[in-house]
């Protein structure tokens, strides 16, 4: 008996998807775990705008009580902003989460799978999971905490947005371990991997890219041949918000320092770290994640609308 799921479209997501209509999948912990109140609901409306200002509709990904969605709209997504009792929830947890009836906002890996489920090709972010930091209590020969986002960005034919992986990991680490999965990474405009908060890292990329049309183009050929792996597309943030990246560091050691301190770890420790650099930067960093993420939405409609023009 075959258990597949398949996530609830909303109306307009059901509608746009029938007409191959483009479309761009969101996540929802940035929403209900990463970003403070108020500030979340203006995110998701910023992003929803940029996205349907470019003829795209936006579709934020689930689960509402145990049922997955994609578009979480009216009152769900108002429950999800006010963030009650509502899960953070990566891959792994989405049948837990499903089977108690639960809220669950999920991370880029859960959000993968569900735009994987309901043949969503595009997904737009602020910044993916990756590898993390040594910490002093690391040993040189132990395998450092990785993220989930890996292992879906390697299976899921979606092209992902953002704005590089999140400043607070090991960027070059990440950056290799994308290369050993077979992921292929696109600078948007640009030739060096950003770092989130900042658009310098250091780190040079292959493939540059000026247009929507020119990233779709590489998606359908990637696939084309049987690649199952994402393509990431990285742009920076936008430069009137870009930080320092040594403003940038120095917040995110002390960052670091802290979390060590109060013993802070797994699930937690990327939440702390995100607080820890806005107040450290007085809310500076909260400021360019806002940005980015409205940002990497509009790119991701236009790519959305390249696919849907072949």
């Amino acid at each position: 008996m075959s258990t597949d799921v398949t996530p609830v479209l909303s109306h307009l997501v059901r509608s746009a998807v029938a007409r191959n209509h483009p479309v761009v999948a969101l996540e929802s912990s940035v929403l209900a775990q990463g970003l403070p109140i108020p500030e979340n609901s203006q995110a998701a409306a910023a992003q929803v705008r940029a996205i349907e200002s470019k003829g795209a509709t936006p579709a934020i990904a689930a689960i509402s009580c145990g049922q997955p969605v994609m578009g979480l709209e009216g009152a769900d997504l108002k429950r999800f902003l006010q963030r009650d009792g509502v899960r953070k929830v990566s891959s792994r947890d989405l049948g837990v989460v499903m089977s108690q009836h639960a809220d669950g906002a999920t991370t880029v890996a859960a959000t993968l799978v569900l735009a994987r489920l309901a043949k969503i090709g595009v997904f737009s972010t602020g910044g993916i999971g990756g590898v993390h930091r040594r910490s002093s209590r690391d040993k040189s020969d132990q395998v450092r905490d990785e993220s989930a986002d890996l292992l879906e960005l390697a299976r899921s034919r979606v092209v992902v947005v953002c704005a590089g992986a999140k400043s607070i990991l090991d960027l070059a680490a990440t950056w290799e371990r994308l290369e050993t999965l077979g992921v292929p990474v696109i600078g948007y405009r640009t030739r060096e991997l950003p770092g989130f908060f900042t658009a310098q890292t250091g780190i040079a990329l292959d493939v540059r890219c000026d247009t929507a049309e020119e990233i779709a183009s590489i998606a359908r050929s990637h696939w084309g041949v049987g690649n199952e792996q994402s393509v990431l597309v990285v742009q920076p943030p936008p430069a009137e918000h870009a930080m320092a990246a040594a403003h940038v560091e120095s917040a995110i050691a002390d960052a670091l320092s802290q979390a060590e301190r109060k013993g802070v770890d797994g699930p937690a420790m990327t939440p702390f770290l995100l607080e820890a650099v806005s107040r450290l930067t007085n809310r500076r960093s909260l400021d360019v994640n806002i940005a980015l993420l409205e940002n990497n939405a509009a790119l991701a409609a236009d790519i959305a609308c390249a696919l849907a023009a072949k």
